[in-house]
């Protein structure tokens, strides 16, 4: 039997195309958002087959709902060999305006909590079996803040250090925890912000290349190699050079821009 994937946040963006990478490659795929009509019609669309999917409407912020997926997931298909939390959403922020705190509150809910509610029901059983794959997909976001993200930046590199926890919890274990670090992709998450964004990759790009790194502990972005040598630089540079490449960029729009 081909081995099971499950990808959270696969109604668009990076989801959906490692979704589309996995399919090819012949995988059985348990896909999670709270979009399942969406889903559903990007499915037929690229007519990929009913017998090799089941959808799963859930919002990974609600601890519940995630539980009750897993649970349905494990029953139905079976352990999934791999666990892939993408689910997420960019949003800027302005903490100088009290109504952004509440959408800093979900976006810390859904990008960091989420993660973890998408792992927590899978961990125990992988361990029993002794193998499995915990991807969480973080950002060069998270290395180094940016004007205007703050809510975002600060939920990457929340991401970031609770997979490499998570890491060092389950070395002994036969479970695998990956952390794929990518820079600016062309998604719904993106496709308003008002500024330059270098080495912008297409997201079946992201979703082929990103299939190759589960047995890595830690990937910065690699393809386009300028993209990784970027969140390289942003990682190691001084606060000086670092505060003149990023002065004046504009801000990240906030929700109330109505941008997005």
């Amino acid at each position: 039997m081909m081995p099971l994937v499950l990808i959270t946040g696969a109604s668009s963006g990076i989801g959906q195309a490692m979704a589309l990478h996995y399919a090819r490659l012949g995988y059985q795929l348990a896909l999670v958002a709270r979009r399942g009509d969406a889903m559903q019609a990007w499915l037929n669309e690229n007519a990929i087959s009913p017998e090799t999917y089941v959808i799963y409407s859930a919002d990974v912020a609600d601890v519940g709902q995630m539980a009750h997926m897993a649970q349905m997931c494990m029953a139905r298909q079976g352990l999934p060999d791999a666990v892939i939390a993408n689910a997420g959403i960019s949003i800027g922020v302005d903490s100088s305006v009290p109504d952004d705190f509440a959408v800093m509150a979900r976006i810390l809910a859904t990008n960091v909590m989420g993660t973890a509610a998408t792992f927590g029901p899978f961990i125990a059983p992988m361990v029993a079996r002794g193998t499995g794959t915990l991807v969480g997909i973080g950002s060069v976001a998270g290395i180094r803040g940016l004007p205007g993200h703050g809510g975002y930046c600060a939920s990457k590199a929340a991401v970031i250090s609770y997979c490499e926890s998570l890491r060092g919890e389950l070395s002994m274990s036969g479970v695998k925890v990956v952390t794929l670090c990518p820079g600016y992709i062309a998604t719904p998450l993106t496709q308003n912000n008002q500024y330059t964004m270098p080495f912008l990759m297409q997201p079946e790009v992201f979703g082929r290349e990103s299939g190759s790194c589960h047995c890595r502990r830690l990937q910065l972005p690699r393809d386009p190699v300028a993209n990784g040598c970027g969140g390289q630089v942003d990682a190691t540079s001084a606060n000086a050079v670092f505060d003149r490449l990023f002065a004046g960029r504009p801000r990240k729009p906030r929700e109330t821009d109505k941008l997005l």
